[in-house]
């Protein structure tokens, strides 16, 4: 691309050239004579760059240089493609994130051009600075950004100057200065979410092994709580393992299918409530076990696994970031997981509201069918509730990034983290312990349990009663006593004998 301007640029006899699009702006400079130590601005967007006449004399025949700021290749090249190891820093860095747009200068036909002089360049943050940020001038180095060759001349919250000695494309990469780890959120998270794991651990088995409740709506329930269980387990485990970076990406495509699957068996149980309504007062309707053999495993965990596979296909460099392995807050990734849960969200709101309408409908039509009814309605009004706390979680956690001030972003954070550590305890909750059949069931596996302990200590008491028994009425001979005269004692029927049946026998 900068090749091409620049050949344009020396074939046009303008001298100056202005080029404005929804991709990129351009400005470009012919330069025939000029005094030794004259500076030329090129401008192009709202980023501009300072060369002197001279370095565009030395370094291009036609004495053309041209100067490009692109609108959105940085959310393609972001903060993704940070390693490290090309950043040279004086301290650890955190939370590196792209804060201009990217632009590109060329004076001659080589990339990288090294420079006698250095260039300026004063770049427009995308967003504010922040306190505890630092401001890295960067370019691209074939495959990752770094900062060698170029240095920050001056910044404040709006723009930064950087003062490189070649030529390429460059952007302002900001980073945290300190990793800050509130401790009572973080203790909340594990700790909330141990709970909920445990929660939603005991809700699996019950679906599983509670037979009386065991239905196509039980089965939603079972799918969605090992999803949730594993999303959870996973999350604790492997958020922040962000080295080795396949590592990351792996665990951030993972968690993404996780909670993508999630959602998606919320949206079969809004379409099965829905289904069981309109079934109430429709003839003609497919069974649930047909619904469930056609529809619900294919779909549960190919749709989810689809937009994974599509997503990774297309960025799979915004799975795992340098502080957590999820997926890029920078550019619009974040809608590959947010776009879906947000239409998932709106279908069963939609589900919902129109269950509630025919419910209504029918309880005052029909008077036979009002208790079947009344619990089908109860079951809306749970998974509603249900809905509003998974949905509203990630609504929340949608706004958690960068641009958001620190006290609300520290009210967002609990509100998300809370609201997660609920959804096991509410499907526990909800679908077991209020429920009557599981709480009878309940009743009857701690019978079993206690009939099955008693029933274990008695015939060890009894083992013991009747070795005592036989160790009083034999005497236990003494230490000189040997084997043999145990065996003869045992063995010599008498009237005393502990095996009264044997003595009759022989009458």
């Amino acid at each position: 691309m900068e090749k091409a301007v620049l050949a344009a640029a020396v074939r046009n006899t303008k001298e100056r050239q202005n080029v404005e699009g929804p991709f990129m702006d351009i400005e470009t400079r012919r330069v025939e004579k000029c005094s030794l130590m004259k500076t030329f601005r090129l401008k192009a967007g709202n980023q501009t760059m300072d060369i002197l006449c001279t370095t565009i004399q030395k370094e291009s025949l036609g004495g053309a240089v041209a100067f490009i700021s692109y609108a959105s290749i940085g959310s393609i090249i972001n903060e993704s493609f940070v390693s490290e190891e090309n950043l040279m820093t004086k301290e650890k860095l955190h939370n590196f994130y792209l804060n201009s747009k990217v632009v590109s200068g060329t004076v001659g036909s080589r990339k990288n051009t090294s420079l006698s002089m250095s260039i300026n360049f004063t770049f427009q943050h995308e967003k504010i600075k922040r306190e505890n940020e630092q401001p890295l001038c960067v370019y691209w180095q074939g495959s990752s950004w770094s900062n060698e060759g170029c240095q920050v001349i001056s910044s404040d919250e709006n723009q930064t100057v950087c003062s490189c000695s070649h030529l390429s494309s460059f952007a302002i990469l900001m980073a945290s200065t300190k990793l800050q780890v509130d401790p009572v959120l973080t203790m909340i998270t594990y700790v909330g979410l141990s709970l909920s794991l445990l929660c939603l651990f005991l809700a699996a088995l019950t679906f599983l092994l509670c037979r009386p409740i065991q239905n196509t709506s039980t089965s939603l329930h079972l799918q969605l709580s090992i999803c949730l269980f594993l999303a959870h387990l996973l999350f604790l485990t492997g958020i922040n393992q962000t080295k080795p970076k396949v590592l990351c990406s792996i665990i951030a495509g993972t968690l993404h299918y996780l909670y993508l699957a999630s959602f998606t068996w919320m949206l079969f149980e809004g379409l099965q409530l829905f289904l069981t309504v309109r079934n109430l007062r429709v003839a003609n309707y497919i069974s649930a076990g047909k619904f469930k053999r056609r529809f619900i495993y294919p779909f549960g965990y190919g749709i989810p696994a689809v937009i994974v596979a599509v997503s990774a296909g297309v960025g799979h460099s915004n799975y795992g970031t340098h502080t957590h392995c999820w997926l890029s807050f920078h550019g619009k990734f974040i809608w590959s997981f947010m776009g879906p849960v947000f239409v998932i969200a709106l279908i069963n709101l939609s589900f919902y509201l129109t269950t509630l309408y025919i419910l209504k409908d029918q309880l005052s039509s029909l008077n036979n069918e009002v208790s079947r009814m009344h619990n089908t309605r109860m079951l809306t009004f749970k998974a509603i509730a249900q809905l509003f706390i998974l949905g509203c979680s990630w609504s929340i956690g949608f706004f958690l990034v960068e641009g958001v001030l620190d006290p609300i972003r520290s009210i967002v954070a609990y509100s998300f983290t809370i609201i997660n550590v609920l959804q096991g305890v509410y499907i526990y909750l909800v679908y077991c312990l209020l429920n009557h059949k599981v709480r009878e069931e309940y009743r009857n596996w701690f019978k079993k349990m206690k009939k099955r302990t008693e029933t274990n200590n008695y015939d060890l008491f009894g083992s013991v009663t009747h070795t005592r028994m036989m160790e009083k009425t034999v005497g236990f001979p003494g230490k000189s006593s040997n084997l043999s005269s145990w065996h003869n004692v045992t063995h010599t029927p008498d009237s005393s004998s502990c095996f009264p049946e044997s003595k009759k026998e022989e009458e």
